[in-house]
């Protein structure tokens, strides 16, 4: 039965071009995410270097926590550049679409982070006007 179901997705693979471009934009976001993920996860070359169960999960938890800040702070830069007045009629329908939350190009992971957690970041000013 299962051949039968492969074969049966491969002629629809084939045959219809809006399912390999849905296919194909898919495998896009997978390997941005990896991308970024080798990106950030840089430590000890990029791997869980360790057989210890409680350390491999202490890692992907670290991981997915800077995946995620990384998208919630990249999301919100993107919020407060297309919310300004002067993109208004720039951008088209398929440019929000194209726009994604998971860039790293302006993220530094070596360099030194001076944090002060007095002030916040000028993000959430921009959200609130």
């Amino acid at each position: 039965m299962g051949k039968v179901i492969k074969t049966l997705f491969l002629c629809q693979y084939l045959e219809q071009e809006a399912l390999r471009r849905e296919i194909h934009e898919g495998l896009n976001v997978v390997e941005n995410w990896n991308s970024a993920n080798s990106f950030i996860f840089y430590g000890k070359g990029g791997e869980v270097a360790t057989n210890q169960l409680e350390d491999q999960e202490l890692s992907v938890l670290a991981l997915h926590l800077v995946q995620i800040c990384l998208v919630y702070v990249n999301t919100l830069m993107i919020q407060q550049v297309t919310s300004a007045t002067e993109w208004g009629g720039v951008l088209t329908e398929e440019d929000y679409r194209a726009l994604s939350p998971l860039i790293y190009a302006h993220v530094n992971p070596y360099g030194i982070f001076e944090l002060d957690m007095t002030q916040r970041l000028p993000i959430e000013q921009a959200l609130t006007a």
